[in-house]
């Protein structure tokens, strides 16, 4: 969200074809005429404030729109996207749609004022004369606006008793446009909106969550002096949601995983910019520390698990139950052919229960990836120690080759940790909380899905397979159809016996 000090240039530059080479609409909720008139009262405002800097005339949202949306009309599209802002915040608004350059960026961008306009302006009338200054502030005598010959100064004015001093026609700014809740509020409203007309379901987008395990990253604008610091600030949040997904994929709790993030980010980054202020370097360190913290976690868990691995050998094996002919299960009087359903109802499996095993082979690809760095990570710590312990003038060459094992490892972990998050992004998933979310429903409806057939077999003596479930629901089906055709045909002779 932008804040607009220029408001007529911004809306001039936003809505010109000769300014813009991919414009395709512009849509307006009110005429040029309140723009004009909100700015001066803006100006007006902020000048009798007294407030140092730039006069926030209005501010801009800039949403951007799937690619697939250049399939809609953009005048209907760019009112419905306009429209629905000021129905949900009563404000006016002017809005365009646009492309960049390469046509690879649909967007718009949507101005909207703070003010409302009152149903009627309020006028305060002069109870005496008024006294005015060249900055345009209200002085108690005249004399505070004469000068040395006793003549009234430029730029100053007076205004006479009974005449209009002050008429206001905007309600005064309202206050939740600066709050990072409208912001999150906005996103949110925006990515549903956009979710509704998304014709790929892989295309839907998300809002993130601030108040979850990662941590956002910040896009780098074109000329932004802060670019190279913002990159780095961006490589140590990304190294972090790396370790995140790590810590998920081994199964620290995410309780675990947000009080890290709470006490060793949050609390110490709130510490730090009160002592020292906003410090790259600082925060740098706090994500460091708080990686270690969750590394701590994370080791724990995973020489815990392999010694459990080592020692449990896995011997479960599963008895066979005594399968009886589907026959047997239907049983109709005079006649050979089964055809009344006699059992209690198969159970169906649910479209999220379908998933499980799609989705076991993902999470065994996490696992595998997480076990892989897991053990890289070990051999790090072992050569580490090694180099630790090469001292000596004699053993300059044992270092050296030490030293480049160990890089060489470094490297290799980075790239593995990396490329773990890229398992679940090329099945759709945004991250590898998402994922593992569904996985984890997904297996808790399979597991009730497994239990209820375990039960229906138990009661039945069948196995439930797949040439089974066809013949049952065959005779499932001419049972209702017989059924029916007794039941018409007991209608016919009670309709007779009436008659």
């Amino acid at each position: 969200m932008s804040k607009l000090t220029n408001l007529k240039g911004r809306i001039s530059y936003i809505s010109s074809k000769a300014r813009q080479e991919n414009l395709y609409a512009v849509y307006e909720t009110t005429d040029r005429k309140f723009w004009m008139e909100l700015a001066k009262c803006n100006q007006e405002e902020f000048k009798k404030s007294g407030t140092d800097g730039k006069c926030i005339e209005a501010r801009e949202l800039i949403i951007a729109l799937p690619e697939s949306f250049v399939d809609y009309e953009p005048d209907k599209l760019l009112k419905l996207f306009t429209e629905h802002f000021k129905q949900n915040y009563g404000v006016e608004c002017i809005a365009a749609l646009h492309h960049n350059k390469r046509k690879t960026n649909y967007h718009i961008h949507l101005i909207f004022s703070e003010r409302k306009l009152l149903d009627e302006p309020v006028e305060k009338i002069a109870t005496r004369n008024m006294f005015y200054d060249e900055n345009g502030k209200h002085v108690r005598t005249k004399k505070e606006i004469l000068d040395e010959s006793g003549q009234l100064r430029s730029g100053c004015k007076i205004i006479p008793k009974g005449e209009v001093y002050e008429r206001n026609i905007f309600t005064i700014k309202d206050s939740r446009f600066k709050s990072d809740s409208f912001l999150d509020e906005v996103k949110r409203s925006y990515t549903d909106l956009i979710n509704i007309y998304v014709k790929n379901d892989k295309q839907k987008l998300k809002v993130f969550d601030r108040n979850g395990v990662y941590l956002p990253t910040k896009k780098v604008g074109k000329n932004n002096p802060k670019a190279e610091q913002i990159r780095t600030d961006n490589q140590y949040r990304t190294m972090w949601n790396q370790t995140v997904d790590r810590a998920l994929i081994s199964g620290v709790p995410e309780e675990q995983i947000m009080e890290v993030k709470q006490s060793e980010i949050g609390q110490n980054a709130k510490a730090s910019i009160k002592q020292s202020g906003r410090n790259p370097a600082l925060f740098k360190r706090i994500i460091i520390t708080a990686i270690y913290a969750l590394e701590l976690l994370i080791n724990r868990i995973m020489k815990n698990a392999k010694a459990e691995v080592d020692k449990v050998a896995d011997t479960v094996t599963e008895a066979k139950p005594e399968r009886k002919d589907y026959r047997e299960v239907f049983k109709v009087k005079g006649s050979e052919e089964p055809t009344k359903v006699a059992v209690p109802e198969m159970p169906v499996k649910s479209v999220l229960a379908s998933k499980f095993h799609r989705l076991t082979d993902i999470y065994h690809k996490l696992e595998k990836q997480n076990e892989a760095i897991y053990e890289r990570e070990q051999q790090l710590d072992s050569l580490e120690k090694e180099l630790a312990n090469a001292k000596g003038i004699f053993k300059g060459k044992q270092r050296k080759e030490l030293q480049e094992q160990i890089e060489q490892l470094q490297t290799q972990i980075e790239n593995m940790k990396r490329y773990l998050p890229s398992i679940v992004q090329g099945y759709g998933y945004k991250n590898v909380k998402e994922f593992l979310t569904e996985y984890k429903a997904s297996k808790a409806e399979y597991n009730d899905y497994k239990s209820a057939v375990a039960k229906w077999e138990q009661q039945t003596g069948n196995k439930v397979d797949d040439s089974f479930r066809a013949k049952l629901q065959q005779m499932q089906k001419r049972a209702k159809e017989e059924e029916q055709h007794r039941s018409n045909s007991h209608q016919k002779k009670s309709d007779r016996g009436a008659r």
